[in-house]
């Protein structure tokens, strides 16, 4: 049975899915990330300079979810019906200001992570894209507080020393075999 949420002007529509990542449906987003949290379509991008390093960005700090904390190139929600890849094309380019020069398909992976900072949770089937970028960023100040090039190295004493998403170490591993294709062995991811 599709489930459907009245929406406010300036609200925004998440995509409901069941376990097998079909639609059922919509929900506005705050509504989708309370507890226990509604099952949802979600992406995740990584990209990579031509040297193999990852791009992560430090959430900004005004986000109502996960705020200052450090996580994947890019990540957020297709609206209804807008294709996975269409929309992780488009909120890289709104973020960052660039768009990727390459991208791929990584996968998908379903998780349901709590965020005790925040209260809300993620409960998501998230669709994982690898790719490139060689333009200059210019990250939109609202969304992104700082962006760093990190090899595999620099990326474990990273988070030996800062707050990550709650969701990046899931939506890293489960997009790893792609990434490594990607990158080539000698990147060491």
């Amino acid at each position: 049975m599709p489930h459907c949420t009245a929406v406010e002007p300036g609200q925004i529509l998440l995509e409901l899915v069941d376990e097998n990542g079909a639609t059922i449906g919509t929900s506005e987003k705050l509504a989708a990330h309370r507890a226990p949290g509604l099952l949802h379509r979600a992406f995740s991008v990584f990209l990579f300079d031509p040297a193999g390093r990852l791009l992560l960005q430090r959430r900004a700090a005004g986000k109502y979810h996960s705020p200052g904390v450090w996580s994947n190139t890019c990540c957020g929600h297709p609206y209804p019906g807008e294709p996975p890849f269409l929309a992780a094309t488009r909120r890289t380019s709104e973020e960052l200001g660039a768009a990727p020069a390459l991208l791929r398909e990584a996968g998908t992976v379903r998780y349901h992570h709590p965020d005790p900072a925040s209260g809300l949770v993620e409960r998501e089937y998230n669709h994982l894209f690898a790719g490139l970028v060689t333009e200059p960023l210019r990250p939109d100040p609202a969304e992104v507080d700082e962006t760093a090039f990190v090899t595999p190295g620099e990326l474990g004493r990273l988070i030996d020393g800062r707050a990550f998403s709650v969701w990046f170490h899931t939506v890293l591993d489960a997009a790893r075999p792609v990434i490594r294709e990607l990158t080539g062995a000698t990147a060491g991811w």
